[in-house]
């Protein structure tokens, strides 16, 4: 029997339990009083972080001379010996299978029945 319970559901039993209860506009001018929520301006932030990420990409291609590193480690990269290649591949496949096992069976936990 599964005990977790829909949103739509529970909303659906809590409308059902509760009927409305009439208060003569109480609710609406309660509302009309309350002070009108002020906007944040959101597409500041974004241009911020946006911004910075830019500016450090920028700045971390500049001080790496102009990327030359990633030419040299693609270079070191394809003289490693195919053994380490094929010891680095099963290494991660272990690594990530152990990951999905470790998920799977966590979330099995949290299943009720």
């Amino acid at each position: 029997m599964n005990r977790e319970i829909s949103d739509e559901a529970l909303d659906r039993k809590l409308q059902e339990a509760a009927p409305y209860l009439e208060d003569d506009g109480f609710t609406a001018r309660v509302l009309q009083q309350l002070p009108q929520q002020v906007r944040r301006i959101e597409f500041l932030r974004s241009f911020i972080l946006v911004a910075m990420s830019a500016l450090a990409s920028a700045l971390t291609y500049v001080l790496s001379d102009g990327g030359r590193f990633i030419l040299v480690e693609m270079f070191r990269l394809t003289t490693i010996p195919t053994v380490w290649v094929v010891v680095f591949a099963l290494a991660s496949g272990m690594l990530v299978m152990a990951g999905g096992m470790f998920a799977a069976v966590h979330r099995t936990n949290q299943i009720q029945y």
